[in-house]
Formats: C-alpha cells, structure tokens, sequence
C-alpha cells in the first residue's frame, strides 16, 4: 500500500458532511483495495475548521457531555463554547465518533490533522 493524502475543506459545510467523508478516507473506503481489519494508509487533513457552517440554533442546543466517573464529575460542553475554546475540536470529537471502536481506532486518528 502507498501513502495518500487526503484534503478537505471545511468552509461553508455541515460539520457532519465533512466529519462523514473524513471519517470515510481514514477507514480507507476511498480505496480500492479497501480491507476492514487492515490499517489504511492514508493521512487526511482537514483545512479552514473554523469556518464550518452551523445554524446558531445548533450552537446552542448541542451539547457535548463527559463523565469522569466520580460523583459530580458530569461534565456538559455546548458546540459554542468548544468552538471558542478549541475551534477544531468538534470536528475531532465528530470523527472520532464516526469511526468503529476497535484497535485501530487510536492509529487512525493520529492519520487526522486539523487546521484552523
């Protein structure tokens, strides 16, 4: 297998479209040579994160919640305040969401760059 680099845009789309199609090119769909329990080789980069399109109602009614385990450790994030904290954080968190939880999971995310 060869190195591919895989290039998407972000400005003026949905979160969920550019999260699917990244998620896509990391499992190694894109290829023929498609095999799912082999590691694909291929590094995606997505560019202009910040400027993904999102309808206000969505910024404030999504919300993003972690548990740390302890008592009082629920935590609850909406997009807007990630996008102001971290702007391609939920593009991240999207993807990662979208990708099968098995062993390739950590190797394929390290395949994901993501640029304001």
């Amino acid at each position: 297998m060869k190195k591919t680099t895989h290039t998407i845009d972000a400005s003026g789309r949905t979160l969920g479209r550019v999260a699917s199609e990244a998620a896509k090119a990391l499992m190694g769909k894109m290829s023929a040579d498609y095999t799912p329990n082999v590691l694909s080789d291929v590094k995606v980069t997505v560019t202009n994160a910040s400027k993904i399109y999102t309808r206000e109602k969505k910024k404030i009614q999504k919300t993003y919640t972690k548990y740390s385990g302890f008592p009082g450790g629920l935590k609850k994030e909406t997009l807007a305040m990630m996008n102001a904290r971290k702007p391609g954080e939920a593009v991240r968190v999207a993807v990662q969401r979208m990708l099968p939880r098995n062993t390739m999971l950590v190797a394929r995310m390290k395949n994901l760059t993501i640029t304001q």
